[in-house]
C-alpha cells in the first residue's frame, strides 16, 4: 500500500532562518530513515528558478505589485506539477521554503493588493492543494536583516531592498495568518538559537506528522 506523502510549508520574513532549520530538519528525518525531500518557492525546478530570478533581481525595481503577485503564482504552478505533486504521490514528506502564505503575506498585505484578491490568484494556480502544516519562524525583522547583513552565504535580493516599514507589514500579516489558522500554522519563536529551533520543530514534527507514519507503516508491514 503507498501512503500519501505530507506537504509541510515553512514561512517567515527575510533572515528568520528558515534554510538552517530546513537543513538541520532534514538531518533529523536522515536519522530517522524518513523518505523526505526538500524544496523552495520560487524555485525547485528549472522554469520556476528562472522566474524566482526575474522576481527577485535586484535590477527589478520598477516591477509592478501584481505583476511580482502574478509571477509567484505562475512558478508555483509549475513547481507543484513537476515536483510537489509527484513526490506526495510517491508518499515522500514534502518540506517546502514558502507557498501561498507568503504570497498573502508579501503581495497581499504588505504591498497592498488585498489578501483576497492575491488569495483568488492562487486559487487558481494550486487547484485547492494546501499543506496539512506550516511553521511559521517569527522574527523581528529588524533582528532577521542584521542576520542577512552579516551573512557570507545569503544571498541578497530584491525584497531586501525595501524599506523596514514593509518588513513589519509582512511580519504584521503572517501574525494575522496564524491567528486566523492556527490548527494548520505553528509559529516557533525564530530569535531563539538554532538549535531551540531545530528542536520545537522536531517536536512539532514528531507529535503532528511523524507518529502517524510510523503507524501507517507498522500497520502495512505484512
Amino acid at each position: 500500500m503507498n501512503l500519501r506523502g505530507k506537504f509541510i510549508t515553512f514561512e517567515g520574513g527575510e533572515g528568520s532562518g528558515k534554510t538552517t532549520a530546513l537543513r538541520e530538519l532534514g538531518s533529523y528525518l536522515d536519522s530517522q530513515s524518513i523518505s523526505y525531500m526538500i524544496t523552495r518557492e520560487p524555485g525547485g525546478i528549472e522554469i520556476s528558478e528562472k522566474i524566482r530570478g526575474i522576481i527577485l533581481d535586484t535590477q527589478h525595481t520598477a516591477m509592478d505589485a501584481r505583476t511580482e503577485a502574478l509571477l509567484y503564482a505562475a512558478a508555483r504552478r509549475q513547481h507543484l506539477v513537476e515536483k510537489v505533486k509527484p513526490a506526495l504521490d510517491a508518499g515522500v514528506i514534502v518540506l517546502c521554503d514558502r507557498f501561498v502564505d507568503s504570497s498573502l503575506a508579501y503581495q497581499g498585505y504588505a504591498r497592498g493588493l488585498g489578501m483576497d484578491e492575491v488569495w483568488n490568484i492562487n486559487q487558481f494556480a494550486i487547484d485547492s492543494l494546501m499543506p496539512e502544516m506550516t511553521f511559521y519562524l517569527d522574527v523581528d525583522p529588524q533582528v532577521g536583516l542584521s542576520r542577512i547583513a552579516a551573512s557570507q552565504e545569503r544571498e541578497v535580493n530584491r525584497l531586501d531592498l525595501e524599506k523596514i516599514e514593509f518588513h513589519h507589514k509582512v511580519r504584521e500579516a503572517y501574525q494575522l495568518l496564524a491567528e486566523q489558522y492556527p490548527c494548520r500554522i505553528i509559529t516557533i519563536n525564530a530569535e531563539q538559537t538554532s538549535i531551540e529551533v531545530v528542536n520545537q520543530l522536531i517536536f512539532e514534527m514528531e507529535k503532528r506528522v511523524l507518529k502517524d507514519i510510523r503507524a501507517s507503516l507498522s500497520n502495512n508491514i505484512v
